[in-house]
């Protein structure tokens, strides 16, 4: 049967669906708020478009944070290797890069959007751009959307993939949020997510710009540890951010108190390796005050705040250390502590976490459990992932399986 299908929303869940909704030879349209398909996507992966990760399909669900069984079934059936296809065949030529990261060929995050405005042409989806849906109305059989420039839209099913609250300028402004609630649906709560992180120490300022590789972030509630991640991350004019404090703020950021972090500065050396190496610096240093004797051991900016963090005299005479002085730097070094203040706003995470409950929608078919006919696809709902491509291949996933189930 023919239906007449609206979509809302012209990022990557709502290009999915509606492409996927018209090759079953349904009549689809697709509403954009904005004045070109896909703003999002042109942002990501830095304006090159990390499309998605070439990780075998079962490694996904490592980097799903929030309800990832929910996924099987998206992932399943539209996996990485589709998307990548897809995009092959109207004309994109693909990359693998560090970490899986998949790129186009041109890194041009505008090629991508070509492929998908072709692919939406060839299945002969109608797009309308600057249509901004105010509201929805169901009347128990059909949809009707309201423009708010003036004009309606009746539609027989209907998809929502209008994105969360981050990056705002996108046209992700929780529009979706209002349409769920007005048919019946609750919002977990919205929080940002790979974002950075805010600290209360006056130093931060001084180390702005600052970049540590190889180093491990810690989280902690009171002293239980929550989570751990190594690798790069960079001091701002407000705290930190950088890989490993993005992929961090995705396990803490529903924590509401008693959060502290800490950083090890050499986490390749336990503390009896680390204390060696410092002794043998000494040795090298044996004249020398503190504060000009770890040069080779960390950043020069960086080296007035450790040594603060081991209550050590920093114009004390290296051969006057004692061992117990030893110690207390090895542990700076090793626990180095952050003091968290709180997370950059939701309009500066890369992704939003939480959304539409995810106990109200069919995970194998992206259809609302409350109103028959109505699907939800993409950031809208409550799941969200880690960096390196995953948010976007749930974008695709959610978005073909709603479309092709309509």
């Amino acid at each position: 049967m023919n239906f007449n299908v609206g979509v809302i929303g012209g990022g990557p869940a709502g290009i999915l669906a509606a492409g996927a909704a018209a090759e079953k030879g349904h009549t689809v349209t697709l509403f954009e708020k904005n004045n070109q398909l896909g703003k999002k996507l042109f942002i990501t992966g830095k304006g090159r478009c990390n499309i998605t990760n070439s990780a075998p399909i079962e490694e996904f669900f490592d980097n799903v944070v929030t309800n990832r069984n929910f996924l099987y079934s998206s992932l399943y059936t539209f996996d990485n290797n589709a998307i990548i296809d897809l995009l092959n065949k109207y004309g994109l030529k693909t990359k693998v890069e560090r970490g899986n990261r998949v790129f186009p060929e041109s890194d041009k995050s505008s090629d991508v959007i070509k492929a998908f405005k072709k692919y939406l042409d060839q299945s002969g989806v109608g797009i309308r751009l600057n249509s901004d849906v105010s509201h929805i109305k169901y009347d128990g059989e059909s949809f009707t959307l309201f423009i708010r420039d003036g004009g309606e839209f009746k539609c027989d099913k209907l998809i929502v993939t209008t994105g969360g609250r981050s990056y705002p300028a996108t046209g992700s402004t929780g529009d979706g949020y209002s349409f769920a609630k007005s048919l019946g649906h609750t919002v977990t709560d919205l929080r940002p997510s790979l974002v950075p992180i805010e600290l209360n120490d006056v130093w931060v300022n001084e180390l702005m710009g600052l970049s540590l590789r190889n180093v491990s972030l810690t989280a902690y509630s009171g002293k239980k540890q929550i989570h751990s991640e190594f690798g790069e991350m960079v001091f701002t004019h407000y705290g930190i951010s950088g890989p490993i404090v993005l992929s961090m703020s995705n396990y803490v950021n529903g924590i509401k108190s008693n959060l502290r972090l800490t950083l090890d500065l050499k986490p390749a050396l336990d503390q009896e390796k680390l204390d060696s190496r410092i002794v043998r610096d000494f040795a090298q240093f044996s004249n020398k005050q503190l504060k000009n004797a770890l040069n080779e051991l960390l950043p020069q900016r960086l080296i007035p705040w450790v040594i603060e963090a081991s209550g050590i005299y920093p114009d004390k005479v290296v051969h006057q250390i004692t061992k117990e002085e030893r110690d207390k730097l090895v542990n700076a070094l090793k626990s180095f502590p952050l003091s968290f203040k709180g997370f950059r706003p939701i309009e500066e995470g890369i992704v939003t976490s939480g959304g539409i409950n995810v106990k109200e929608i069919n995970p194998s078919t992206m259809e609302s459990k409350i109103i028959p006919g109505l699907f939800f696809a993409g950031e809208i709902i409550d799941v969200d992932a880690l960096t390196g491509g995953y948010n976007l291949q749930i974008a695709y996933s959610t978005g073909y399986l709603a479309g092709i189930n309509v």
